[in-house]
């Protein structure tokens, strides 16, 4: 069995798409995940797996629209590629509440020239992330995403570390 991490996407967020944690892994147990823990509300699951990511992608995604009739994305990463996200993180020197980690199904470009910004926010792409650096804060962010970047999902790297972590154990 493998670790994977899923990073569940627009979930509990400005009260649309509400799922508990506890249901959330009640489903990836009735889908047969184990070892399954989730860590804050927004939709992030630690668990273990012989599948391959394709697979639980479309098992977990299944069960989300079973139970909450309505398609809810996710990314996933094994633990391996996941520890190797801090690693790769470009601002490690900047504060880490001011560092998102946006995640990706596929690679992305390396040419960010369609992200849009009039204040401080710097971003590089690696792989099938890219990390964005928000000086002033997320809040007060003038940074546009272009559209297809909808199609990922972010988390601040103290929420990587700390998924990497649990990964761990």
């Amino acid at each position: 069995m493998k670790t994977y991490i899923a990073f569940l996407r627009g979930i509990n967020v400005g009260g649309n798409s509400i799922i508990p944690m506890s249901e959330l892994k009640a489903m990836c147990e009735e889908i047969g995940f184990a070892k399954v823990r989730t860590f804050i509300q927004s939709g992030n699951v630690v668990f273990e797996s012989q599948f391959t990511e394709v697979e639980l992608v479309k098992q977990l995604e299944d069960v989300l629209f079973q139970k909450k009739q309505k398609h809810i994305s996710l990314i996933i990463r094994n633990a391996e590629e996941l520890e190797l996200v801090p690693q790769t993180n470009p601002y490690r020197e900047a504060e880490p509440s001011k560092v998102a980690v946006l995640f990706f199904k596929d690679p992305v470009p390396t040419q960010l020239s369609d992200f849009k910004t009039t204040g401080p926010e710097i971003f590089e792409a690696h792989g099938r992330e890219i990390f964005i650096h928000y000086p002033d804060g997320m809040g007060k962010s003038k940074l546009k995403l272009p559209k297809w970047a909808q199609n990922g999902t972010a988390r601040n790297i103290n929420s990587v570390n700390k998924l990497v972590e649990m990964s761990r154990g």
